[in-house]
């Protein structure tokens, strides 16, 4: 089994993937600033699927921009997942100066650090957002990133970063994930489905903003399952890789429909509205399935009913509430420690 360092372990993504990856047997330790509350770590200490984790599980609060803090978190590692970032387009366009040093200047760090502390994995958290907006039918790993948004343009770089420090004792794979959907302990509610889902639930109405803009997603189940796969993969087949991944690209409208049809009990309604975000783009994940022989466990409908199991179940009493929105509830002071680590 590895030893796993997850950034950003008890973000969206990161509060579903650390504990399958304990699940699968692995030693984990998450580096994180808790930024959106510990709801993900409250979820790990509640969760009796699986026993003794305690052993195998270390938690780093801190700041990946941190030089002295990633030194520490990567001592010890075979293995980095690198999920931590100002996530998405719209906080990403916040604060340029942020959101390149936390998805560029902290990447470099950690990639200088990891290779240091003899790590022989990295594997990196990237965005199909990186393309921009694209009028092609199928949008693979051979066209070239467009990127309109602060977010997706130092994703972009970022990725050459990770391609760049590729080695045969280092390897190295970027994921383009789809937007992901679905669950979370740290739930978000700033996404197409997870928004559309919530609405539907709580006000029978689904509101649809123009409709026609096509919005690859993937399901969350899926992103967790990729990641513990990566971990064991054979180095030969991912090294100095990058893979698209997502497999529904689905206007906002027929989303919607999928929402209506698995919530038909509810007979929710569907309204359209205009919209300036005209952002567009379908990918093709036709590499990752032929290549890595990947095969999609998940879906947008499923997700859509575990989302609102959950929501039954009393999960989240107050949607409304920050914690669930990267633009309302995220803090973060600029920092230029990792940068000065660069320029010694």
């Amino acid at each position: 089994m590895a030893k796993i360092l997850v950034t950003g372990g008890f973000g969206y993504v990161g509060a579903r993937l650390t504990p399958h990856l304990l699940a699968l047997g692995h030693h984990v330790r998450v580096i994180d600033l808790m930024l959106y509350t510990d709801a993900g770590l409250v979820a790990l200490q509640a969760d009796k699927s699986f026993p003794q984790w305690q052993s195998r599980f270390e938690l780093a609060r801190g700041d990946i921009r941190d030089p002295q803090t990633v030194a520490q978190a990567v001592a010890g590692m075979d293995t980095v997942i690198h999920l931590a970032a100002i996530s998405n387009d719209p906080t990403g366009d916040i604060d340029e100066v942020l959101t390149r040093q936390v998805n560029f200047d902290a990447v470099g760090l950690l990639l200088a650090q990891a290779r240091a502390a003899g790590v022989k994995r990295f594997i990196n958290a990237s965005s199909s957002s990186v393309f921009g907006v694209r009028d092609v039918a199928d949008i693979d790993e051979t066209i070239e990133p467009e990127p309109i948004t602060f977010y997706s343009k130092y994703k972009m770089l970022g990725e050459w970063l990770v391609t760049a420090a590729s080695s045969p004792d280092f390897c190295t794979v970027n994921v383009r994930p789809a937007t992901v959907c679905g669950y979370s302990p740290r739930q978000r509610f700033d996404l197409t489905v997870n928004k559309l889902t919530a609405d539907a639930l709580r006000k029978r109405v689904i509101t649809v903003h123009g409709g026609e803009q096509r919005r690859p997603n993937v399901g969350m189940t899926d992103m967790i399952n990729l990641y513990g796969l990566l971990v064991d993969i054979a180095a030969a087949k991912i090294n100095g890789r990058t893979f698209n991944f997502g497999f529904e690209n689905l206007k906002v409208i027929e989303i919607a429909k999928v929402i209506q049809g698995e919530l038909a009990d509810l007979n929710v309604e569907i309204k359209v509205t205009d919209t300036l975000d005209k952002r567009d783009y379908h990918i093709s994940s036709a590499k990752i399935l032929r290549e890595l022989g990947y095969q999609p466990v998940s879906s947008i409908r499923a997700e859509v009913a575990n989302l609102r199991k959950a929501l039954d179940g009393g999960a989240f009493p107050d949607i409304d509430a920050a914690e669930h929105y990267n633009m309302k509830f995220m803090k973060v002071e600029r920092s230029a420690k990792a940068y000065d680590y660069a320029s010694r």
